[in-house]
């Protein structure tokens, strides 16, 4: 198996290749040269997720270096549950579900892909070559979960920019308190200012000689495959007890996870319906109804880690679905405000007893708020993208009670805060890399 960029089409290079680089030399991201398919008994035994992490990912690594080692990669990485189950108090015509994505170290579904590429990466690495830097872009969420994977690893350092006073408290505890081998900055500016830093820092000549760069953001295709594993394994889990495919509801910001269920559906596993649930960043909502594509700067939300305004994974939905009326076919979006989201989560608290992260709330918000028929004629499941613990100034004081804090988050809270502030530019980077 082969990759190429988004934007040039003319290289190819190897999944190990790919993945160290992070990007491609025209600014472009990597896709599959082509598209494995595969049926529901390809998957015939294959009840784990590592099982069928082995089985989806393998003719990808085809050929590779890592093929070999694929197997204990996939069990490295997929060592804790990604559960679906049904939400109680819904009606038996309306099916609702939830893949809980939060049981990993950082309790956000960024723990997946972030354990597969350091898994990945210590096995690409030489033991004698040079540090890699490991440079990463962050809303909330991937930071965390980045600094988590690749902490303490050997021959690796991670470099984490994210929006100063952009992040919820716990998240930026979770971002600052690593050390070691792990720097974080807080960034003047927006998401898209420090995802800007990244993609400038790839594309400058002089750094690259410099410095061996790679990146950790759902740009890098070791982060993003490995997400289309729990949505291939959820939708065969219930497609073998229901006989019916599953649609899937995803809170999206950068796009990474939405991509990732894309990318499972094109290899035929038996998902249905997509549908983007945005909050009141409406770059792809926009697009996707008037047609043309009008990035922007982000708004800050309650919702944060999907405050984006120009998403770098649009480059490969495009890529798949290259006609707009094909990709409005493929998939819709739906935008919802702050106060949508407030009332979501205390309302299912109420209603359900379900505790909600304000990303899972608008995931929620756009299913109540579908039309019966549709509700009705899909099995649809809200995929939850973290633990409402990580966000408890804004879901405590709408459900009126604690939030209990999962042990994999109560264990960060005894490490101390470090980072440091920098401006949004290039230059001000490129010296603190030096």
């Amino acid at each position: 198996m082969r990759f190429l960029s988004t934007r040039g089409r003319d290289e190819h290079r190897g999944f190990s290749e790919a993945l160290w680089r992070g990007l491609a030399a025209d600014g472009g991201l990597y896709v599959p040269e082509v598209w494995p398919r595969f049926s529901v008994t390809d998957f015939d035994g294959a009840e784990t997720l590592p099982q069928v992490a082995e089985r989806l990912l393998a003719p990808f690594v085809e050929g590779d270096a890592l093929a070999p080692k694929l197997g204990e990669i996939a069990h490295e990485a997929f060592d804790f549950p990604a559960p679906l189950r049904q939400v109680r108090g819904t009606a038996d015509n309306e099916i609702l579900t939830v893949l809980e994505l939060s049981s990993g170290p950082t309790a956000a579904f960024k723990d997946f892909g972030a354990r597969f590429l350091a898994a990945c990466f210590q096995r690409i690495r030489k033991p004698d070559a040079a540090t890699v830097n490991i440079l990463v872009a962050t809303s909330g969420d991937t930071g965390g979960a980045v600094a988590a994977a690749f902490h303490g690893r050997p021959g690796m350092a991670v470099t984490i920019l994210f929006p100063k006073g952009l992040v919820s408290p716990t998240q930026q505890h979770q971002l600052t308190c690593w050390g070691d081998n792990v720097r974080a900055f807080a960034v003047q500016g927006t998401f898209d200012d420090c995802q800007r830093m990244v993609k400038e820092a790839f594309g400058d000549v002089g750094l690259q000689h410099a410095q061996q760069l790679s990146s950790a953001n759902s740009i890098n295709l070791g982060r993003l495959l490995p997400q289309a594993v729990y949505y291939a394994a959820t939708s065969l889990a219930w497609y073998r007890q229901r006989g019916r495919p599953l649609s899937f509801i995803i809170p999206s910001g950068n796009l990474g996870n939405a991509v990732a269920c894309l990318w499972a559906r094109q290899m035929g596993l038996p998902i249905g319906r997509v549908v983007l649930a945005h909050n009141a960043n409406r770059t792809v909502p926009d697009f996707l109804s008037q047609g043309e594509w009008l990035p922007r700067s982000s708004i800050a939300t309650i919702a944060s880690a999907m405050d984006v305004g120009n998403p770098s994974n649009m480059e490969r939905m495009r890529d798949l679905f290259p006609d707009h009326g094909g990709l409005r076919n493929a998939v819709s979006a739906i935008s919802v405000d702050d106060s949508a989201i407030r009332t979501r989560i205390r309302e299912d608290r109420a209603r359900f007893g379900e505790i909600w992260c304000p990303h899972t709330a608008v995931a929620a918000e756009v299913w109540t708020t579908m039309p019966a028929e549709l509700k009705g004629a899909e099995a649809w499941c809200v995929v939850s993208t973290a633990s409402p613990a990580k966000f408890p100034e804004i879901v405590e004081p709408l459900i009126g009670m604690r939030v209990p804090i999962p042990e994999t988050l109560a264990r960060l809270f005894d490490r101390p805060s470090v980072f440091e502030e920098i401006d949004a530019s290039l230059e001000t980077l490129k010296g603190k890399l030096k």
